[in-house]
């Protein structure tokens, strides 16, 4: 019986991984949904849409930015199920608001702005949900499992979270957003009801008193956990790498439109692929490592992933201009000549890029004392969400400066170089902690 195997067999395990399944599940579903309205229904202009996309996305990841030392300290000094069951109680709430958004929207009856405004508010408010979610989904791994289980574990999370992201991105490209209302609050129930059955995960370290100023207990934290050089490349690494995510994310829809002149379906098929690449990636890198802890495949990963952003640009400068105004099915864009190097380019581009993210992951959670791996993670969501949002600004800049959508495409190769550099480094310091 294989380790991954065994792991989705064990209670240790299972309910974690399908409460994490339905939270991703969720976010996405939503999500998804919401943008692809609005993109879709509610605009007609390319600026406008991009404006939209950026925006969502930056609500989304702000609270990161701000909450995540406080939930951090939060899952470190508590017990991380009885958090995990608090948190997935709100999300009913919170998917009540949404799917009201999304209902009153469908129906046009009320102002628009206030309908968008209401739907945004949703969204931040499943940003903090995620918060203090974030932390824990890979904090509480080296708490149930065993040493040579936690590379496993982490993949199969990473691999069940791209999964989850593809069934809620489907949904939300085909389903009518009526029916998405209604999912998304029924899913906010079952990934409570899962909750419940995560084992007791209780402090490592003695209960301390949270520190509520969040500027400076972020700093501190982000301080205190970037002492070890290895946890501080892995975290810039890792955060380069969701700055590229960003950025690809919320050109997804609108390039879609404008550029390859499809449907909202193509859309959601662009980010099926995408998610389905990052789960094969994830748990490839998992056979080649053969359960070690290692980053020594991420240089090379993100390299390769740089050439598939860069073949991914060409074959959609090289997309023929649409001859009307009806946008392409999903079965119209398969007929296109270019339409599977698109999409073999865009499954690439994810491949390359689970590869790379997944054993940094890992890394977080194993070189770090079981006591503070949230405030690890914590300190890592920090970081990642403030280049995400970097990577947003930049996306929203490009935008309002006029540059095509499909040229701000090269900007994600570009940091691919970086991020590469960063992972050489980690290499390095991988080699050397084996010297002492």
């Amino acid at each position: 019986m294989t380790t991954s195997t065994h792991l989705i067999r064990s209670r240790r395990f299972l309910p974690l991984f399908v409460t994490q399944l339905f939270n991703a599940f969720n976010d996405n579903l939503y999500r998804n949904a919401m943008v692809f309205f609005v993109v879709y229904t509610l605009y007609n202009s390319e600026a406008a849409e991009g404006l939209f996309s950026a925006v969502a996305s930056a609500l989304f990841i702000a609270p990161f930015f701000l909450l995540s030392a406080l939930a951090g300290q939060l899952a470190d000094m508590r017990d991380k199920a009885r958090i995990i069951r608090v948190v997935k109680a709100s999300e009913i709430g919170i998917m009540l608001v949404g799917g009201l958004g999304l209902l009153l929207a469908w129906q046009g009856l009320l102002n628009q702005t206030f309908t968008i405004g209401l739907m945004l508010l949703a969204l931040l408010a499943m940003g903090v949900h995620s918060t203090f979610f974030g932390p824990i989904k890979y904090a509480i791994l080296p708490q149930h499992l065993h040493e040579d289980e936690v590379l496993a574990g982490t993949g199969l999370v990473e691999a069940g979270t791209y999964i989850a992201i593809l069934a809620g991105t489907i949904l939300a490209g085909w389903i009518p957003v009526e029916w998405a209302a209604a999912g998304v609050v029924l899913t906010a129930v079952i990934g409570y009801i899962t909750s419940r059955y995560v084992p007791p995960a209780p402090p490592q370290t003695p209960e301390q008193p949270l520190d509520f100023h969040l500027w400076r207990s972020s700093i501190a934290l982000i301080k205190h956990t970037m002492k070890d050089q290895r946890v501080f490349l892995a975290i810039m690494a890792i955060s380069f790498f969701w700055a590229i995510g960003a950025v690809l994310f919320i050109q997804f829809p609108p390039l879609a439109k404008n550029v390859i002149s499809a449907s909202k379906e193509v859309a959601s098929l662009f980010l099926v692929v995408f998610s389905i690449g990052v789960s094969i990636g994830s748990v490839s890198v998992n056979a080649l490592l053969r359960g070690t802890v290692s980053a020594r495949y991420a240089p090379v990963s993100v390299i390769v992933m740089a050439l598939f952003v860069v073949a991914f640009w060409w074959v959609c400068h090289s997309w023929p201009a649409p001859s009307g105004d009806t946008l392409l099915d999903t079965s119209g864009f398969l007929r296109q000549p270019l339409a599977i190097p698109l999409m073999l380019s865009l499954l690439g581009i994810s491949v390359a890029g689970g590869m790379f993210v997944v054993p940094l992951y890992a890394f977080l959670t194993t070189f770090v004392d079981k006591s503070e791996t949230a405030r690890t993670i914590a300190a890592n969501n920090i970081v990642n969400s403030g280049a995400m949002v970097l990577g947003s600004v930049l996306a929203l800049g490009m935008s309002a400066a006029g540059l095509p959508m499909v040229d701000q495409l090269l900007l994600g190769a570009a940091m691919c170089l970086y991020s590469a550099w960063l992972g050489q480094k980690l290499v390095q310091a991988e080699r050397a902690a084996l010297l002492i």
